[in-house]
């Protein structure tokens, strides 16, 4: 079980969000680059990049932090980014400058064929990120709802050839309310491709019951505001995984 830190950001600093709304958001530090090493220091083995502005906008807005975190990264852990990724173009480069894996989100929603092209383009290196809410996948940025079954809309991608899924309970990110294990395990069991647990996690004892789940398919959690605020040590959290997965 991989715990992945997430460095959310918005004009150039690293916040987080309460449930998406960028008007809600808590400034945690102007120096991305510098957070990025203090999560591999604290022994991150991977890191996810959200361009907060890039996602409403539509295309990438916070490119300098990215280089940023990517130079002080280096190729040490690999790092994932998401946000305003909408067309082929924007993915070369993103690979090109050293981003590993490519998280496609209400692109993906919207237009199908540009996924389809994105895995066919670039495999191995596409992940499909899917908000969801009572079972229903939202877009842009969780301000609109769709009625999309987010099983449904997985199964599909994963015929695509996406490498994983990122899956979000919107209802939970940010609230610290905990990860909505039971509908997480659900989604993984319907698929043969990994999942990645998103939204609300808060304490160690939810590591511990992700863990006791990860033979369904769940392979890692993105940690946020818990680790921020120090609610959840992310060094002990990602020490008790690996103990588990040494165990089984």
């Amino acid at each position: 079980m991989l715990l992945i830190p997430a460095i959310d950001l918005k004009d150039g600093h690293c916040v987080r969000l309460k449930q998406g709304v960028m008007e809600d958001s808590t400034v945690f530090s102007e120096e991305p680059a510098a957070m990025a090493r203090h999560w591999i220091d604290q022994g991150a083995r991977r890191l996810h990049l959200v361009d907060l502005n890039g996602a409403f906008a539509g295309k990438p807005k916070n490119e300098p932090a990215i280089k940023a975190i990517l130079d002080e990264v280096g190729e040490e852990i690999p790092v994932q980014l998401g946000g305003g990724i909408r067309d082929l173009d924007t993915i070369e480069r993103c690979l090109d400058d050293g981003i590993s894996y490519i998280i496609i989100g209400t692109a993906a929603v919207k237009n199908p064929g540009f996924l389809h092209d994105a895995c066919t383009a670039f495999p191995g290196h596409i992940i499909v990120g899917l908000d969801a809410r009572d079972g229903k996948v939202a877009v842009d940025g969780w301000s609109k709802m769709t009625g999309h079954d987010v099983i449904d809309l997985a199964r599909k991608f994963e015929d695509y050839g996406v490498e994983a899924v990122i899956y979000t309970d919107i209802g939970r990110d940010g609230m610290l309310s905990g990860i909505n294990i039971e509908a997480t395990v659900k989604l993984a069991r319907a698929l043969r491709i990994p999942v990645i647990a998103s939204g609300g996690l808060a304490a160690l004892k939810e590591v511990k019951a992700l863990c006791a789940v990860a033979d369904e398919g769940i392979v890692g959690a993105i940690a946020g505001r818990a680790i921020y605020e120090g609610k959840l040590d992310f060094r002990k959290a990602q020490a008790e995984a690996d103990k588990h997965s040494k165990a089984t």
